[in-house]
């Protein structure tokens, strides 16, 4: 415990240390510039948290638009950090740090500091850490003061060899953080907090990380530990990020929250993704592909051990959907197409990584929520999935989180039920027959060693519910050519233009045998999709 009397007498050491010049070994051979000594722990932090949670919010300094304006897109991924700079580059570490600029995009400097063995120093920035490409407008060099809005972790020396630059994680932009799955791949992006996100029509806030601790890793270490701070109109937080650079990339992330004012939608560990269309459904000719998107599904383990899948929806009307639960175990958006010629594209996401949230300790009540917004365009980020508590998030309350994000190429703890495949759409009624008014035709695959491992003359039975409407013509078959999987069919007839809530598992007699897909059909209809996203 961290208390005002230790701290002081923490910190009149350091001092002491800093005036002989005795500065932490490893940060010698920095050529980074450092600023003062000063004591540092997690729970020095959290209490900084709770202490500011207090005092009104003061939004951070910012470059002022104007001058950024013209640092666009294409001059802003010309601006190259120098690699003779970067944090931790000149050390016996395994991973580099590099940072971001500011840019017309991105005008929110962020302070960093270095910590070791409890004594953190903050760098000093300069503009000139960086490259600047010959036509960067001349404002740029003359911004005096913080010019870091972000930071990159760049793999280890051996792999940079051979790929220069290549990084695995990055922290940009409010709270915004995201990282290579197993395939190599950046994807979809996770945030520290989600404050109400689409939610009675409130503006959504974003907060920031405004302060980054970086704590000097020893010897080869395969991990790096960031401290955070998290500051907003609603919210003080401390966080702690443990990166660990595995065959994709796992974070142990802690979190202590402390709310200014009441929140009406308070999403934990958030994650944001892009869902364009998919063969489920998509308008026609609206793109050459056969499918876009950077997740296509998102995936429950419930507290009471039922693994469940949902498809997503690009809908004409923003949709919520909310999981009840109790204690979930995990959820994440799954890209569960890895077939190159589902998307015969060129920007690799057949190989986009998925993102799992591992609870950690008493999550309580809740639900896991989906937010679904309409989208022409792969661009925007329209999806949205967090855990969302029960209990009110109101101004004064402190919450306590942990968490770990498993960024894969899938779940980290598949069901050893058969998993859902893909999810087809089309007319009601029998091929070449003239279709019945108000009924749609649903195809959904299944494989696993389960389905495998059945008697020759078992008959595995779909069971269905819906929220409203009927079905008939259930069948579940073997898919032709393809012993590894079974299809399960039905028709939904349903009158109205309200969603449909639908749930569907295989049994044989009374054994379980897949996990349970669950769909909210959306009915068609001819009205353009609004440009929109987040």
């Amino acid at each position: 415990m961290v208390t005002r009397r230790n701290f002081l007498a923490y910190t009149s050491f350091s001092m002491a240390l800093a005036a002989l010049g005795l500065t932490p070994e490893a940060l010698a051979a920095q050529r980074l510039k450092l600023g003062k000594v000063s004591a540092f722990s997690f729970e020095w932090l959290v209490q900084l948290a709770e202490t500011q949670a207090k005092s009104p919010y003061i939004p951070p300094e910012t470059v002022p638009e104007n001058i950024l304006a013209n640092i666009n897109y294409d001059i802003y991924r010309k601006i190259i950090y120098n690699p003779d700079y970067a944090l931790f580059g000149k050390t016996a570490s395994r991973f580099p740090v590099t940072f971001f600029s500011v840019s017309g995009l991105h005008h929110t400097p962020v302070k960093m500091s270095v910590v070791e063995n409890h004594l953190a120093q903050e760098i000093i920035q300069d503009i000139g850490y960086f490259s600047l490409p010959n036509k960067t407008p001349g404002v740029l060099p003359k911004i005096k003061g913080n010019v870091f809005t972000g930071f990159r972790v760049l793999e280890n020396q051996q792999v940079l060899e051979t790929h220069p630059d290549k990084d695995w994680v990055s922290f940009l932009g409010a709270s915004y953080f995201r990282a290579v799955g197993e395939l190599g791949q950046f994807g979809l992006s996770a945030r520290g907090i989600a404050i109400n996100t689409v939610y009675n029509g409130e503006p959504e806030e974003f907060p920031d990380f405004t302060h980054f601790w970086f704590e000097t890793p020893e010897g080869d270490s395969n991990r790096l530990v960031v401290y955070a701070l998290l500051d907003g109109p609603s919210i003080c937080g401390a966080y702690r990020f443990v990166l660990q650079r595995t065959k994709g990339v796992v974070m142990d992330v802690d979190c202590s929250l402390f709310l200014r004012r009441d929140v009406g939608r308070f999403g934990i560990a958030p994650q944001t993704s892009m869902f364009w269309f998919s063969k489920i459904a998509k308008g026609s000719a609206s793109d050459w592909r056969p499918e876009v998107h950077d997740s296509d599904g998102l995936a429950l383990w419930t507290g009471h051990g039922e693994h469940l899948w949902r498809p997503l929806n690009n809908p004409l009307q923003i949709q919520v959907s909310a999981f009840s639960d109790n204690n979930p175990r995990g959820f994440g958006l799954m890209q569960k197409e890895r077939n190159f010629n589902a998307y015969l594209g060129s920007v690799g996401y057949e190989r986009r990584p998925d993102l799992w949230v591992e609870t950690r300790g008493e999550w309580g009540e809740g639900s896991v929520q989906l937010v679904e917004i309409p989208t022409d365009d792969e661009i925007y980020d329209n999806i949205v999935a967090m855990w969302v508590p029960k209990e009110p998030a109101v101004a004064g309350s402190q919450h306590q989180f942990s968490y770990r994000l498993h960024w894969l190429a899938d779940e980290p703890f598949p069901s050893s039920l058969a998993r859902c495949g893909a999810t087809r759409l089309g007319r009601g009624g029998n091929p070449g027959a003239y279709p019945p008014s108000g009924v749609r035709k649903f195809m959904i695959e299944f494989s696993g060693k389960v389905l495998d491992e059945l008697p020759v003359d078992a008959k595995p039975e779909a069971v269905l519910w819906a929220s409203r409407g009927s079905f008939d013509g259930v069948k579940v078959e073997k898919s032709p050519g393809d012993n590894k999987r079974w299809r399960a069919f039905f028709d939904l007839h349903s009158q109205g233009k309200e969603p449909v809530e639908l749930r569907l598992y295989l049994k044989n007699a009374e054994k379980t045998l897949s996990e349970t897909w669950i769909y909210q059909y959306l009915p068609f209809e001819s009205s353009p999709r609004p440009l929109q996203g987040i």
